[in-house]
């Protein structure tokens, strides 16, 4: 199995690539939302991940899986650079190559990705509470959030933003309090 360093570097010409071509074409928000559906059915599903990736499988299969996923009003340029993943044997990085994409999306926008952690779901307005407060810390011209539930961190949140992490949930407030503790 390939390091995910080792395949994000191979990805990254290629969603280099996909971006460049969505510029060209002035639909890089199309391309996009495209890319967050196909990442969503793979994460949803082990069997095609499986499938795209496992390399014994003849590739006219493939492209026939991948054009019925995408059915007849899908974006043309898209589904070429799907095939033609497929023609190169690099359909296997698809995963790699959509995170990146929207990586190159969200920094063209200067959009930025805050994963937030909370042990139930959040409200409209917690959400937006969020965004808020993660403009104010980056000064993005915008936020995409990425939640996630944890209920192992009992209440609050868990706010991270590229390297910086803001962690006001119950449990890492018990956790610092344990250590201001015993450090006494």
């Amino acid at each position: 199995m390939k390091s995910k360093i080792a395949t994000d570097e191979i990805a990254q010409p290629y969603a280099q690539a996909l971006i460049s071509v969505a510029q060209s074409k002035n639909q890089t928000e199309q391309f996009g939302e495209d890319v967050r559906s196909l990442l969503s059915l793979l994460s949803g599903s082990t069997q095609l991940q499986s499938f795209l990736g496992n390399p014994f499988i003849e590739p006219e299969k493939k492209k026939a899986v991948i054009n019925q996923i995408l059915g007849e009003g899908a974006n043309t340029y898209l589904r070429n650079f799907l095939l033609l993943l497929v023609d190169r044997r690099r359909i296997s990085l698809l995963e790699s190559i959509g995170r990146q994409y929207l990586a190159f999306l969200r920094q063209l926008n200067q959009t930025v990705l805050a994963e937030v952690i909370s042990a139930i779901p959040l409200t409209d307005a917690q959400q937006q509470a969020v965004t808020s407060k993660v403009i104010a810390m980056t000064s993005a011209r915008s936020v995409e959030l990425d939640t996630k539930i944890d209920r192992e961190i009992i209440g609050g949140v868990i706010i991270k933003v590229g390297s910086q992490v803001i962690d006001s949930s119950l449990r890492g407030q018990l956790r610092r309090l344990s250590l201001r503790l015993s450090s006494t």
